[in-house]
């Protein structure tokens, strides 16, 4: 997947944001070894110091940590993986709810809404 950087928000923060949602929806394994930072740096085209500076804050958040000699590995603690999962989950429905309530949705729509969508893609997502 290409990295698609966006000028409004802070790079770090994105890719930051990037690398959670790899390591919650099981692209990096937990324990799994880390992509380093220049590695990672050069495929998203940005400053090594800036990658330095996501991993950093991954790290602050419990779900890489530094080996010394060996680099930096996914957690192991999958319940903070799952906690991390539902928290992404929850900020997603927020946006989206808040999305439909400002195009003039109430609740009783958006769950119609939700139905008719999943019954016209059931067979593409199973």
């Amino acid at each position: 997947m290409s990295w698609e950087l966006d000028s409004g928000q802070p790079i770090f923060k994105q890719i930051v944001d990037r690398i959670r949602m790899d390591i919650v929806s099981g692209k990096y394994q937990p324990g799994e070894r880390a992509p380093s930072v220049r590695e990672l740096a050069a495929e998203a085209a940005v400053n090594p110091n800036t990658m330095q500076r996501a991993f950093a804050e991954l790290e602050r958040m419990g779900l890489v940590y530094s080996k010394r000699t060996s680099g930096r590995f996914i957690t192991e603690d999958k319940q903070l993986i799952e906690q991390m999962r539902a928290q992404i989950a929850e900020e997603k429905v927020a946006l989206f709810l808040e999305g439909m309530q400002n195009l003039g949705f109430g609740r009783e729509e958006m769950l119609s809404f939700m139905e008719r969508y999943f019954e016209r893609n059931s067979d593409q997502r199973g």
